[in-house]
């Protein structure tokens, strides 16, 4: 009875040690318990990689540090970032392989596993930090770049809407009914009528034939003949003169001949040049007026030439007046001339506007967009997502998980609403950086330049390894890094 009693107690403390052991937290656990029970961690504004447990101020510029609104991690121990090693605030090349103080006196910062610079480049950033750092990306999109060319120009009468007013046989002008310049005038209005003895005669010549003709309707068929040539031959005089074929009619209908002609304006337009006053005589050849019709006008407008392979026939062009902000005229590019200034390097491009009131002047200075494509369904980014570093250009890829990377690109042309053409390093749907890149350029060198230190003395050189250890000053109580 008695043996089965100590059986009983050895089995049930047994039972009880196994049960009490199955209670217990292990290890994994007991740093998840720890970790929720960890203390408010507090970072800086301005230079989010200080992070201390304590209040006070940051070790760097001073400001006040803030608390970290997560305030409980739970992550095991397995889970935990491995501390690699500590570098100082103030100058990233001071490393050391334990926690201390720096040259200057300040609290060392650690630098966790995944943090650092990898061969590609690519590093970790806390969630925390992101936050502070105001980090933010967009897509890489397919879409087209539209170009808008701004240029001076100045407006100038359309030259194939000029006409010149001439004749074509000497005489003198007798009535002059458009006498001043800038006069309106429409096409078949009278501008002058002029005489010439010349014109006189010819008239009369052709007046005879017809009457010989007509004396000898039904007789000789010879004599018909040569009067017929003689008509034609006096119409044909009248037809080079430029004498319209309404004034020939009424003068075969009526039978007599006009002392003076009446020459009418060819087209609608403004008088811009006059060379007669009445009484003068005028000989073949002489411009009596410049007639221009200014219901369409020209903007000559000078294109720099590096925005010259932009434009083309036909682009949709806007026009905004010096004198009249905000009222936009539209128009199209309809000519490129095949050369350039050889001072300013730069080309005239024609465009072509519609003038219907009279708005547009010659010689009005106006400011000219020209609506150009770029370039039609290419890679783009937002423009502040590129960083210029002078020889190259770079933007962050958002890999996900905190890890973003540096990646060099070649870009092209830029629109006006923010976009800009990636030639190469970037893939549609990759994700950039567009706010905050900045703080992503210089931490990206500092972790680059603290992993080449390292590589370097992982591999100290032979010179290096046939010299004795020797330890920092017991001042500093940590070993620093070789540079």
């Amino acid at each position: 009875m008695k043996r089965k009693w100590i059986i009983g107690f050895i089995a049930g403390g047994l039972i009880g040690g196994a049960a009490t052991f199955a209670f217990l937290p292990r290890d994994g656990e007991r740093s998840v318990v720890e970790n929720e029970q960890a203390k408010q961690l507090y970072t800086c504004g301005m230079h989010p990689e200080v992070i201390s447990d304590k209040p006070g101020n940051c070790p760097i510029c001073g400001m006040k540090l803030t608390p970290i609104k997560s305030s409980k991690v739970k992550t095991t121990k397995k889970a935990q970032s491995r501390i690699l090693y500590w570098r100082a605030p103030m100058d990233p090349t001071e490393i050391y392989d334990h926690p201390g103080k720096s040259k200057m006196g300040m609290d060392l910062i650690p630098v966790y596993e995944g943090q650092e610079a990898s061969r590609s480049g690519s590093f970790v950033i806390d969630g925390t930090v992101q936050q502070n750092m105001n980090l933010r990306t967009a897509p890489v999109v397919r879409r087209d770049i539209d170009r808008v060319i701004r240029a001076l120009g100045t407006v100038k009468p359309a030259e194939d809407r000029e006409y010149a007013v001439n004749i074509k046989f000497s005489g003198w002008i007798e009535k002059l009914a458009v006498n001043t310049l800038g006069q309106t005038v429409y096409k078949g209005q009278p501008l002058l009528e002029i005489y010439s003895p010349e014109l006189l005669s010819t008239q009369e010549e052709f007046l005879l034939a017809l009457k010989n003709r007509d004396r000898l309707d039904g007789g000789d068929l010879s004599a018909i003949q040569n009067a017929e040539d003689l008509i034609a031959s006096a119409r044909r005089r009248l037809e080079l003169w430029d004498i319209p074929a309404a004034e020939i009619e009424q003068l075969v209908q009526t039978r007599q001949a006009r002392r003076t002609l009446t020459l009418r304006a060819p087209a609608d337009g403004v008088v811009i040049h006059k060379t007669i006053v009445q009484g003068d005589k005028v000989m073949p050849g002489m411009d009596l007026f410049h007639i221009v019709d200014l219901s369409t006008v020209w903007i000559e407008a000078s294109v720099f030439e590096s925005e010259l392979p932009f434009v083309q026939k036909g682009q949709r062009a806007e026009l905004e007046l010096d004198y009249s902000p905000g009222t936009d005229l539209a128009g199209r590019v309809d000519f490129i001339y095949p050369f350039l200034d050889r001072q300013s390097k730069s080309a005239t491009v024609r465009l072509l506007f519609p003038n219907p009131n009279g708005r547009l002047k010659p010689d009005m200075f106006a400011t000219v967009r020209i609506f150009a494509r770029a370039a039609s369904q290419v890679l783009a980014v937002p423009s502040e997502a590129v960083i210029h570093s002078g020889r190259r250009e770079l933007v962050f890829i958002a890999r996900g998980e905190g890890r973003f990377e540096p990646r060099q690109v070649r870009i092209g042309s830029s629109d006006d609403d923010g976009y800009v053409q990636v030639l190469s390093g970037v893939m549609e749907n990759e994700s950039v950086v567009v706010s905050g890149q900045f703080l992503l350029d210089s931490e990206s060198q500092t972790r680059e330049a603290i992993a080449k230190l390292r590589a370097a003395k992982q591999k100290p050189s032979t010179v290096e390894e046939s010299k004795p250890a020797v330890d920092e000053p017991d001042s500093v109580h940590h070993r620093a890094l070789n540079h």
